[in-house]
Parts: C-alpha cells; sequence; structure tokens
C-alpha cells in the first residue's frame, strides 16, 4: 500500500527534481513558488496539484530565462493566478458549504 506522500505527490524522485528546479530558480522566482505550493495543497482539491506545480515551475523556468520579473508573471493576485492554473477547481471548503446547503435544505424540504 503507498503511503501518504505517494498518494499526495506521486513519485518521490520526481518531486525531488522538481524541488531542485525550484532551488535553481532565482530568488523572487523561488520565493513566489515556494508561497504558492502551500496554497495549492490547501485550495485545489481534487486537482492533480503536483502537476499544476510542475506548469507553474516551467513558466518559472521560462520566463526567469526571459529576465521577466514574477510578479509580471503571475500578476499582483497570487492566489487568482493559482486558482486560475488549477482550473477553478472547486475546494473541500466548497464541497463542504454545499452539503451543509444541502443537508438543511432536505431537512427543512426545501
Amino acid at each position: 500500500m503507498p503511503n501518504l506522500f505517494t498518494k499526495l505527490v506521486g513519485d518521490k524522485a520526481e518531486w525531488k527534481r522538481m524541488e531542485a528546479r525550484a532551488d535553481a530558480l532565482p530568488r523572487d522566482y523561488r520565493v513566489v513558488y515556494g508561497e504558492l505550493k502551500p496554497y495549492l495543497w490547501r485550495t485545489a482539491g481534487g486537482v492533480d496539484t503536483v502537476a499544476v506545480l510542475a506548469d507553474i515551475l516551467d513558466l518559472f523556468e521560462a520566463s526567469a530565462a526571459e529576465g521577466k520579473d514574477v510578479l509580471d508573471v503571475t500578476g499582483i493576485d497570487l492566489a487568482a493566478f493559482c486558482d486560475a492554473r488549477s482550473g477553478g477547481a472547486t475546494s473541500y471548503l466548497d464541497t463542504w458549504r454545499a452539503e451543509l446547503n444541502g443537508d438543511v435544505a432536505t431537512k427543512l424540504d426545501k
């Protein structure tokens, strides 16, 4: 049975390669990437978060190579950048809200 880490991020070697790539980014890109990761883990429920992070990493590497400022790439609303990258997926919070509303509506016959 795979452990929790493997279920979340897949192959450990792949994850380590991604982390090494992130560590090689310029400082401003590393800072932003480091801050995006926890947000995506919390909000991208149901989406392959590792794939989203890999896409962001590809974008960051290309943009850094072109000399672009990281906030020119992401915009100043980093949450919106992440939400757009994760395909507007609903989070667990959205699911719980819908369940709460549905349960109450069912019990009140509404």
